[in-house]
């Protein structure tokens, strides 16, 4: 069972996502939260797997939460809930550490869907999604001579660089003919060495070090299982 936390400063979006998410049958709406304290106040008595988290909230903001949040357990996934997928706020709360983002209006599916990726760790962000992230993060960052992370295996950095061109865990499987588990673990692996939140932060990373080039293709060619 997904434990999931909402929080919204709008009854009538938590009371439809709540009916949505408990309508699965393996998703639990453990509490909702009207602002952002409370979300955190929440986020601590009940452990949530996953946390749908609007951004513009009374008291203490969506983006203000987050860090909290993630301060206190950094292995919470915080999922964005957004009216606009422009708001300048999303790239900020997507740097804070938050794994992906839900514009409001989206269809049901893919809230739920959402939920159950951002729960097994998987990539949110559509392959184009994460290319205007990357270079936006990128672009707001001084420019350094490209070096690759240091303590990754061969493995772990063929795996970091697929990860940059946005591919799924199992796309990166089939791409290096190993099983989704194994990426799984390099993955964890390549992210705790280099203390990084999510996979969004691990793509910038990838670009940021040169192991993936301007068209997001990986600068060597993976070598296969």
């Amino acid at each position: 069972m997904i434990r999931v936390l909402v929080a919204d400063d709008q009854a009538l979006v938590r009371a439809g996502v709540r009916m949505l998410l408990q309508a699965t049958g393996d998703m639990e709406v453990v509490g909702e939260a009207d602002d952002g304290a409370e979300a955190v106040r929440l986020a601590e008595r009940h452990l949530p797997d996953v946390i749908l988290m609007d951004l513009r909230m009374p008291r203490v903001d969506g983006l203000e939460a987050i860090k909290r949040v993630l301060a206190a357990r950094p292995g919470t996934r915080i999922v964005v809930l957004t009216t606009f997928a422009e708001d300048g706020n999303v790239y900020a709360a997507l740097r804070a550490g938050a794994v992906g983002f839900l514009v409001k209006d989206d269809e049901p599916e893919r809230m739920v869907d959402a939920v159950r990726r951002a729960a097994a760790g998987e990539q949110l962000l559509a392959p184009s999604v994460l290319r205007r992230v990357v270079e936006r993060f990128l672009a707001a960052e001084e420019q350094a001579a490209p070096a690759a992370p240091p303590g990754l295996t061969e493995r772990e950095l063929e795996v970091l660089a697929l990860v940059g061109t946005g591919l799924s865990n199992a796309e990166i499987a089939e791409e290096l003919h190993v099983g989704v588990t194994t990426v799984k673990t390099h993955i964890a692996a390549a992210m705790d060495k280099l203390g990084l939140r999510n996979r969004i932060q691990a793509a910038v990373v990838a670009h940021r070090t040169g192991l993936v080039d301007a068209s997001f293709r990986p600068v060597r060619p993976p070598r296969g299982g």
